[in-house]
């Protein structure tokens, strides 16, 4: 076994068991199966890098991303699935993206709101998901409309709905999918920001032979058509696949 080998599995993978982070927040990138269990292009990653070091694999999985980066300080993860965030960096090594997804705004169907930046006024309240990538985003990019935190993604729709705010903030997936069954909503064109999905490792982890293994494997899956085919499988659109 190489020395980069071992100290990758030393880092990743103490007593042979790599502890990974799920997010079922963006369903983009992880669902549950038919058992309950969990599936997507984010576990088929880990499930990859778990055989290619061939040790076992033991999932934490998490509600929000949020929540699974609070969760770095109680080293509950050596191994997640994450959007590139400057304020998560201080915590977190990111990979390159393996997934590019847009952030966007879901609105009720009579509002004058016709584009993303229109909601940027004063008195607009937009609900998001706490700790989430565009809550981060935002927080930063606005300078006139208040966010409203959820505890969730998915909380942050029921939140916006049922105290009528003037919009949702999320992952264009989840919110086209609410409009597309719930009439009298819509999701506004456009995006606010490219949300550039990537494998994260702790820093306490992240040694230069760690960092080097890990973007040299999500390489080589991207190049094999792993990313592509796993959002495919999950019924996700295999164009969000970064290249």
């Amino acid at each position: 076994m190489s020395d980069d080998r071992s100290a990758v599995i030393e880092a990743l993978a103490p007593h042979g068991r790599l502890r990974v982070a799920i997010n079922y927040g963006n369903i983009v990138l992880a669902q549950r199966d038919k058992d309950g269990g969990p599936a997507g292009v984010s576990v088929a990653l880990a499930r990859a890098l778990a055989s290619e070091l061939d040790v076992a694999i033991e999932f934490a999985t998490f509600e929000g991303a949020g929540d699974v980066f609070a969760a770095i300080d109680d080293d509950a993860w050596r191994i997640g699935f994450l959007a590139r965030d400057p304020v998560r960096a201080e915590k977190i090594h990111f990979t390159d993206p393996y997934v590019i997804i847009e952030g966007t705004y879901l609105v009720p169907e009579a509002a004058p709101i016709q584009a993303v930046d229109e909601l940027d006024q004063d008195g607009i309240r937009i609900a998001v998901g706490k700790g989430a990538a565009y809550d981060l985003y935002l927080t930063r990019a606005l300078k006139h409309a208040s966010l409203v935190r959820a505890a969730t993604s998915a909380a942050a729709i029921e939140l916006f709905v049922e105290s009528r705010l003037d919009a949702a903030a999320g992952v264009r997936q989840p919110l086209a999918a609410y409009a597309a069954s719930n009439p009298g909503y819509r999701v506004l064109p456009g995006r606010f920001t490219a949300i550039e999905q990537c494998m994260a490792v702790p820093r306490a982890q992240a040694s230069d032979a760690v960092i080097r293994y890990v973007e040299d494997f999500l390489a080589r899956m991207k190049q094999q058509g792993v990313v592509k085919r796993a959002l495919k499988e999950s019924g996700q659109d295999e164009t969000q696949a970064a290249d």
